[in-house]
């Protein structure tokens, strides 16, 4: 099923509650610091519907039309799909969204993988994820992760301080578990539902624990609060929000997040996906985005294309784009921004069967390509800066551009010739201004830092999954080592990827 963007604006309009800037929201669909988002992912489902872009955005499985962030990846054609999704939204809508449910979706899909784990806690849930990856098909709801708690000091277990500065279940009853504490989300307050699970591994340490717990929540549930950040485009209090042509990025396109206080709310037992085991928990924090980054991913692409686009027309509008020093600048981005697209690329095109029979984008090129994208980002912005220069700090805002008394001195100097004209290089400048330094600008950076986890735990990823026994063999060989030293026999030569690839796509080749 696919819904339209009317149906989603009144499923959200459900009583919740939501505070900003102090003030209580009585709905989340008309509220400006909600609204550019929520028109956002009512668009999106409107795409699903429309002659134009309907054959991009939905799959067809049997008699039902589903929406192609929803379905389950089994071949690598599903996820150019997904990609092309992806970028198709991105370019109608002329910006970044991180959480419009296609990038948090796949995070149960690693559920779906680990049915065996959940098996030994209790099959019900086993058979609850799967109910909820179909129902997410069947009803289209705006799904995110509720991932990261307040944390507290770390230095203690969670029973050591304040027990609800972690999530967890406080009661047991006949209809499902109590849950209370809070968890960090952006686009809570106007999505429907999040996949909720622990962040950390610090549950006690024990084999069961009130705190390894993961359930779907259903967003207008009784009990949770949402408190949210203000937007970075202004208006609080008497305080009018910023003009968007100063600031079109922050005013389109950020994201609240929210903290959601979960005060006592009933998880019902159906949709209780893992409770009190921790190995559960610890296989769920393992694989949590072995699907999910690919998204995450893709959206740092178009990230990188926005501020090589700026850079570029801020080179050539001033005619520097001959000199040399400009053209290894724009380089460096493009190769940055080139090598997040070969692992995307090559994670489709190397792509491993999963546990569940799924198809998993290749783990090894996947994850590496994320510390590829967000380990150079602060570098990138950093170099897309220098070639825009300092009028993005200095250019005034469009309202003096406007003055019948400062218009005239502000089109002398910022006409640079007939093709650019005053108001197009404004423009220019205050998108590049947004994108690379503003408040949102910063919040970009680290949100993208932190959003799945932080790095040292990218890089962890990538641990668990590169194959270390490639070049081990190579130089055991190659060294004339001994056995002693490590046994690989059995295992192919060569790189690990490409044979499997050869064995598996070209059978008689490989022998």
């Amino acid at each position: 099923m696919i819904r339209t963007g009317a149906q989603y604006r009144d499923s959200i309009r459900d009583g919740r509650e939501v505070h900003i800037n102090g003030e209580r929201v009585r709905d989340v669909t008309t509220h400006p610091a909600f609204r550019p988002l929520v028109d956002i992912r009512a668009r999106i489902y409107d795409m699903a519907h429309e002659a134009e872009t309907q054959a991009v955005m939905t799959v067809r499985d049997g008699e039902e039309l589903n929406a192609v962030g929803n379905a389950l990846p089994r071949t690598q054609a599903d996820w150019w799909a997904k990609r092309r999704a992806t970028d198709a939204v991105m370019e109608d809508v002329g910006g970044i969204v991180t959480r419009v449910g296609d990038e948090t979706v796949g995070e149960m899909w690693s559920l779906y993988d680990g049915q065996d784990v959940l098996n030994e806690v209790d099959p019900q849930f086993s058979k609850n994820i799967e109910r909820h990856i179909l129902k997410v098909l069947r009803e289209d709801p705006f799904h995110v992760s509720a991932n990261t708690d307040p944390k507290g000091d770390r230095s203690k277990a969670p029973q050591d301080q304040d027990p609800d500065m972690l999530l967890h279940v406080v009661k047991e009853t006949d209809a499902g578990i109590v849950v209370r504490g809070a968890k960090y989300e952006t686009a809570a307050a106007y999505a429907n539902q999040a996949f909720t699970k622990p962040t950390i591994a610090n549950w006690g340490n024990a084999a069961l624990s009130d705190y390894a717990v993961g359930f779907i929540c259903d967003l207008g549930s009784p009990g949770l609060k949402f408190i949210c950040r203000s937007g970075f485009a202004g208006a609080r209090g008497g305080c009018v929000r910023a003009d968007i042509r100063d600031y079109p990025l922050a005013n389109r396109f950020d994201e609240v997040d929210t903290i959601v206080i979960f005060d006592n709310v009933l998880i019902p037992w159906e949709n209780v996906l893992f409770y009190r085991h921790t190995k559960a928990a610890t296989f769920i924090r393992a694989t949590l985005h072995r699907y999910s980054a690919f998204a995450f991913v893709q959206r740092t692409l178009k990230q990188a294309d926005m501020m090589i686009g700026a850079a570029l027309f801020n080179a050539r509008q001033t005619g520097l784009e001959k000199q040399q020093a400009v053209q290894e600048k724009l380089s460096t981005l493009a190769v940055w921004r080139e090598g997040i697209n070969a692992h995307l690329t090559a994670a489709i095109a190397l792509a491993e069967p999963s546990p569940a029979g799924l198809l998993m984008p290749n783990q090894s090129l996947l994850y590496t390509g994320r510390v590829h994208a967000i380990s150079k980002l602060h570098e990138m912005m950093h170099i897309a800066r220098e070639l825009c220069g300092g009028q993005i700090c200095v250019t005034p805002n469009v309202a003096d551009f406007e003055s019948e008394e400062t218009r005239p001195w502000l089109e002398k100097y910022y006409t640079v010739n007939e093709d650019w004209v005053a108001e197009d290089r404004r423009k220019l400048l205050a998108f590049a201004r947004d994108l690379l330094n503003s408040d949102y600008a910063g919040h970009r950076l680290t949100f993208q830092l932190f959003a799945q986890s932080p790095p040292f735990a990218h890089l962890a990823a990538v641990y668990r999954n590169f194959d270390w026994e490639g070049p081990l063999d190579f130089v055991k060989n190659s060294a004339g080592l001994s056995d002693n030293v490590i046994n690989l026999d059995g295992r192919a030569k060569g790189d690990g990827a490409v044979t499997k690839w050869f064995s598996e796509n070209m059978p008689k080749a490989a022998e």
